[in-house]
């Protein structure tokens, strides 16, 4: 099928967007853009309490996505000759990964995961100790720590003194927030700059994102949902923590966006225009690592590729993210020829199992429909 025969099908995607509302989340917005044609849309409501409607250009919380501009902006100081992929991070930061490890572990496997640095968010939630145990998880930390404000160097202290989780440089990696922590210090350390006014300097501002910032407070500022979490039906029904505050990620995932931006961002980003294309190419240099939900991904430097979801297509690459509430997937083809981003206002939804596994859900369903339309239909 040529490409001029698979252009955006407006009625199609609206459809697809609806059945990701009737199969339970509360709002979902979307923008496809393929070449000169854009299509935006939404279906179901920002608010659960007032009815108000969710509308494609609200923003958003988009979570991990935030990796690919943290992680643009390392790239962007290796090319201005401050930072060395394989350098030890104890180069740059003496004492926050102390000893062997400090010496072992590099920026690039900082950036890809693959530093054997466990995640630090269950030591700051204590409700989710357990983790990945997600039956023997609670949610109660995230209400009574919901406006704390965290230090990021105790965050990464949590993740530093935390059994291992693989050894430096090892495959397959596992997927750990303490990572971009990390790099937002060094960001820090070598511009000078908090990592939240370096990525706005250099990446989002050149970009000319307009909605988009690094955000760490609790407030989202301008039209934005509501985001419902359920933390796998322990919360029922899904409470609003659309005020939060994001000191909890940072770096690694406080992003404020929109679908509009983000497919922006990526289209820029994979034509060579954030970082040069020899930095792009390293970007898209892969390793095999565990994710959050226990899956084996393909990872690059703060960008993964999709995973093929129709016989024959395209190379996509981008980055999917959640925070309490809200989840976001951004994507963009590799050629340039077409961008899409979705964002729903509910998270962990799917309840779990007797064995404490999550059970599919019809959103699952209904949102890999939607992906595989944006990205073929």
């Amino acid at each position: 099928m040529g490409q001029d025969e698979r252009r955006p099908d407006p009625a199609a995607l609206d459809a697809a967007l609806e059945a990701v509302h009737r199969a339970g989340v509360p709002g979902v917005f979307a923008e496809v853009r393929d070449g000169d044609r854009v299509w935006r849309g939404a279906a179901g409501v920002a608010d659960v309490e007032t009815g108000r409607p969710v509308t494609a250009r609200l923003r958003h919380r988009v979570g991990s996505v935030t990796k690919t501009f943290t992680a643009a902006a390392v790239l962007q100081q290796v090319e201005a000759g401050t930072v060395g992929l394989d350098v030890p991070v104890s180069r740059y930061l003496p004492g926050l990964v102390p000893g062997e490890r400090g010496d072992a572990i590099t920026v690039r496997m900082l950036l890809n995961h693959t530093s054997g640095l466990a995640e630090y968010l269950p030591y700051a939630y204590p409700s989710l100790k357990a983790f990945p145990a997600l039956d023997r998880t609670g949610p109660e930390s995230l209400e009574e720590l919901r406006f704390k404000r965290f230090d990021p160097v105790e965050l990464i202290g949590m993740g530093v003194a935390a059994p291992p989780v693989g050894v430096p440089g090892g495959t397959p990696g596992v997927y750990s927030n303490t990572n971009y922590l990390l790099l937002g210090q060094l960001l820090k350390k070598v511009t000078g700059l908090p990592a939240e006014r370096c990525i706005a300097r250099d990446v989002i501002g050149p970009a000319g994102l307009r909605d988009t910032e690094l955000d760490v407070g609790a407030h989202v500022e301008g039209p934005h949902a509501r985001l419902y979490e359920a933390w796998f039906g322990m919360i029922d029904p899904p409470r609003d923590h659309s005020v939060h505050d994001m000191s909890w990620v940072g770096p690694s995932a406080s992003l404020i966006s929109t679908v509009a931006d983000l497919n922006r961002f990526y289209a820029l980003l994979l034509a060579g225009e954030i970082v040069a294309p020899s930095s792009l190419a390293e970007m898209r240099r892969t390793v095999p690592v565990i994710s959050q939900e226990g899956r084996t991904i393909d990872y690059g430097l703060g960008l993964h590729p999709l995973e093929p979801l129709s016989p024959g297509q395209d190379p996509y690459w981008g980055h999917g993210g959640t925070v309490w509430g809200g989840g976001t997937l951004a994507m963009a083809r590799a050629d340039g020829g077409r961008q899409w981003c979705v964002a729903v206002n509910l998270q962990r939804w799917n309840e779990l199992d007797a064995s404490g596994r999550p059970r599919p859900h019809a959103i699952d369903a209904a949102l890999a429909a939607f992906h595989r339309l944006a990205a073929n239909g």
